[in-house]
């Protein structure tokens, strides 16, 4: 196709012709990622009388109300409230036109106007507002448009117009992207963080998936120590608790030593 130059138009303008102008490119969106964390497997359904492209997501098999509610994808959080619809909700602005929305949330994460990470908490999952029950209503808009939400690039339309007939598990926030394959000698206590707060649940002893580490309370027997944390999932998982994304003792890894975090290939497991 013929470039028209700015002589051209100008002259073609001055003739009476209309000079059709390229169409601006839209902005391509950003990779979103499940709005729950790592290694969470969630149901979804749409009501068919909602006017934009929203999903409501519920967990499947585990507790919904108090989970945290990840940042799909990077951008500036803003906290709202309204009382007969979405109750408290976030919206992050992606930038390029694009913004996600989370509604019913029982509390924010982070304070208004911040700027958050892909796979960052930015709530918790309630029930506020116009809401039957504990779960994440979402959306993906385009210059306010809503859209056919996607995850991972990949469409999750056609739409199903109940729970427990599609489901999606998250890799948000999994740290690296990626699992490292280690080994353990015994059953682990897993916790809700490094500091022994809270246990979730017991990692079993053999071949056991981790997602990356954090340095937190030192466990020792002996001479033998360690003071970082794996972040995993639990095999076994205590009433009422969350076994995803919980945190077990590198001391139980099979090899290596004091202090050490490294996979079965001896890689060094990344940090969360």
């Amino acid at each position: 196709m013929r470039r028209i130059s700015a002589l051209a138009a100008a002259l073609a303008l001055s003739a009476g012709f209309v000079v059709a102008q390229p169409a601006r490119p839209a902005h391509a969106a950003p990779n979103f990622k499940a709005p729950f964390p790592c290694g969470q497997t969630w149901t979804y359904s749409h009501h068919s009388a909602e006017v934009r492209q929203a999903l409501d997501f519920v967990r499947s098999g585990g507790t919904t109300a108090g989970t945290p509610v990840l940042a799909s994808a990077a951008g500036t959080a803003y906290n709202y409230y309204q009382a007969n619809g979405a109750g408290n909700y976030v919206v992050i602005d992606h930038g390029g036109g694009w913004k996600t929305y989370y509604f019913h949330l029982a509390s924010y994460g982070v304070a208004n106007g911040t700027y958050v990470s892909q796979g960052q908490t930015i709530g918790t999952t309630g029930s506020t507002g116009n809401s039957t029950g504990p779960h994440i209503h979402y959306e993906q808009l385009y210059n306010g448009v809503g859209q056919v939400i996607s995850i991972n690039g990949v469409s999750l339309a056609p739409y199903p117009g109940s729970y427990n007939q599609k489901y999606l598990t998250s890799d948000n926030g999994c740290g690296g992207g990626g699992k490292y394959w280690v080994d353990t000698f015994a059953n682990a206590t897993g916790y809700r963080d490094a500091f022994m707060n809270d246990p979730q649940g017991v990692l079993y002893k053999g071949t056991n998936y981790v997602f990356c580490k954090v340095w937190g309370a030192e466990v020792r027997v002996g001479n033998q120590y360690n003071h970082w944390w794996l972040k995993t999932d639990l095999d076994e998982v205590y009433p009422g608790k969350n076994g995803w994304g919980a945190y077990v003792s590198a001391y139980y890894l099979s090899r290596w030593g004091n202090d050490e975090a490294r996979d079965n290939n001896g890689v060094v497991i990344p940090d969360c």
